[in-house]
């Protein structure tokens, strides 16, 4: 089965390389849940196209309050 870069499922190392961020700081934001994500057993998994959607958010709510 192949997965489409829309249903593509990331580890923490994966969404840490993505957003340019250290893997610590993943863990800090999902502990905070600021973050979007899911566990599977043990480990925290991130669905990409759940995490665009989640980056154009928060590049939306930057927007409002630089315009106010």
């Amino acid at each position: 089965m192949v997965q489409t870069d829309a249903a593509k499922v990331m580890t923490v190392q994966e969404v840490a390389r993505y957003l340019r961020m250290k893997p610590v700081t993943i863990y800090k934001h999902v502990a905070k849940g600021k973050i979007p994500a899911f566990k599977v057993g043990a480990s925290w998994r991130f669905k990409k196209k759940t995490i665009d959607r989640w980056i154009a958010k928060q590049e939306n709510q930057q927007v409002v309050k630089t315009s106010i």
